[in-house]
């Protein structure tokens, strides 16, 4: 006997009771974003290898360990998406959004992403990504509307305790002399410092400050700042950003070692944070591409955006004992007294479901004790029930489960009454 095939390491299914919550939060994030005259976009679930490594940065843990790569019969090189901003940045050069009326574009997204990492709490190998990107502005507000979006999201589903860590990585210009004061602090330490900051030194030495190792942490901790490094106009930038914050009421901490972890980032970078969600507090993180848009083959156009798995939001909500309402049950359930009556009963059903009632009938021939039982599991608030008499009459037999209360109607009535009823 063959063994039994499981679902692959890392991923879930989501059973019925689930999906109802998944599709509620959803439903929420769609209602937000509209408010905010975001449109959604959905990009395909792979695409060139050269996107991502392009657009994600080849010094990222992400394209370095984590992207799933596929290659086709005519060896063509893909890779399942493990993250949204560059796909999305990819369809506005491809259809040509910079030529919209409408500018800047602000776009949102939900969807699964692929990446092959050590599976844990609120983490998972197919995970599912809410993202927004806008493109083609460089106000500060834009930075703070993107930011305030995000929380405004988690304030609306009532979580609490979150945080906001801000910094601003410059431009490429700001982090040149930057990266000559800070390769004078790890040159010296390079051997002392993970595998990981070894190889980030040369390439990218600004995210060995975003390590996560207590010893690298300790070896760094005397490290220039990038603050430091900023010129005049990415100095206004950020502190315009911090102001609309401000504004807006919300809470922040500038944190020189926020650097995030793509190398795309430009000026703003942001994480949310929230205490004790499992092994990582991080909720959400973004920040400013400018340069993205041209490395991808585009005019350049500026871009900010953010993302965060729905996942972890879920999970968030859990730690905190917030309930989804999630509406179970269904309208109507028809009972069949006797084996005659299926016929008109499968008629029945179908006529309050064209009349946009929820309706269910018993398919497996059981007693009407086992199918009344059925109706209750299903929490039908009606049950419809057909007999000889009924069907001599072409009536039915209607009943309020909550109260008991029972009437005979015509049927050619019944979903007008039902509908009454439910309203």
């Amino acid at each position: 006997m063959s063994s039994s095939i499981k679902i692959p390491r890392g991923t879930q299914d989501l059973m019925p009771g689930q999906v109802e919550k998944w599709q509620y939060v959803e439903n929420k994030i769609r209602d937000i974003c509209a408010r905010y005259n975001y449109d959604e976009i959905r990009t395909p679930l792979f695409e060139q290898v050269e996107l991502f490594l392009r657009g994600v940065g080849e010094t990222t843990d992400v394209v370095q360990k984590e992207i799933y790569r596929l290659e086709t019969k005519g060896e063509e090189k893909l890779a399942l998406r493990p993250e949204g901003t560059a796909g999305v940045v990819r369809s506005f050069i491809e259809k040509k959004l910079y030529g919209a009326a409408n500018q800047p574009q602000k776009l949102f997204y939900i969807g699964p992403m692929y990446r092959y990492e050590r599976p844990q709490a609120g983490r998972f190998r197919q995970f599912h990504q809410f993202g927004v990107e806008v493109i083609g502005a460089t106000d500060p507000a834009v930075d703070a509307e993107v930011i305030s979006l995000a929380m405004r999201i988690y304030q609306a589903f009532g979580l609490t305790g979150l945080s906001v860590e801000i910094n601003s990585v410059g431009t490429i210009e700001d982090r040149k002399s930057h990266r000559a004061a800070l390769l004078d602090v790890l040159n010296p330490v390079r051997e002392e410092l993970c595998e990981d900051c070894r190889s980030r030194i040369d390439r990218n030495p600004l995210r060995v400050l975003d390590c996560k190792n207590n010893k690298c942490q300790t070896l760094t901790k005397d490290a220039p700042s990038i603050l430091e490094h900023l010129s005049d106009e990415s100095k206004e930038h950020f502190s315009t950003v911090l102001s609309y914050l401000e504004g807006l009421g919300i809470p922040y901490n500038v944190n020189p070692r926020l650097v995030r972890g793509l190398d795309y980032y430009t000026r703003t970078a942001f994480e949310i944070k929230m205490a004790e969600i499992g092994a990582v507090e991080t909720l959400c993180g973004g920040g400013r591409y400018n340069g993205l848009v041209a490395e991808l083959g585009g005019e350049d156009s500026p871009g900010i955006g953010f993302a965060f798995g729905v996942e972890r939001l879920l999970l968030a909500l859990e730690k905190q004992n917030i309930e989804i309402p999630v509406a179970t049950g269904i309208d109507c359930y028809v009972a069949i007294q006797t084996p005659d009556a299926k016929g008109q009963a499968f008629v029945l059903v179908d006529q309050l479901r064209q009349a946009g009632i929820s309706a269910e009938m018993d398919y497996l021939d059981r007693k009407m004790k086992a199918q009344f039982k059925a109706a209750d599991r299903l929490e039908a608030k009606f049950t419809v029930v057909i007999g000889e008499s009924e069907l001599a009459n072409n009536t039915v037999v209607l009943k309020e489960m909550a109260t008991g209360e029972q009437q005979e109607v015509p049927a050619t009535e019944l979903a007008g009454l039902l509908s009454s009823k439910l309203s």
